[in-house]
């Protein structure tokens, strides 16, 4: 079975969705676990915290990766003619 490279894409951004609510939901699920220790609602709201906290690093993570998989395309040279072009016009303006 052959797997296609845009339904691995697919995958790996379908991965960062589902890493953002189950780092949400860890970060809720460790916060009503403090709540129940120590009794206190602020420990809810730290657990709320480093759960969105660890969500928004995944996303970071993900535009690094995606970032650097640019970087890499604007260095082939297969596309070098398309930013002469843009050059050129630039210099036209």
């Amino acid at each position: 079975m052959k797997i296609d490279k845009k339904f691995i894409e697919g995958a790996d951004s379908l991965s960062l969705g589902i890493s953002i609510v189950v780092a949400v939901l860890i970060g809720v699920g460790l916060g009503l676990w403090l709540k129940s220790i120590f009794n206190s609602n602020i420990a809810l709201w730290i657990g709320v915290f480093f759960g969105v906290a660890s969500a928004i690093l995944n996303v970071y993570r993900a535009y690094k990766k995606e970032f650097l998989e640019f970087e890499k395309i604007a260095q082939d040279p297969r596309y070098s003619i398309q930013k002469d072009k843009m050059q050129e016009k630039k210099n036209d303006d």
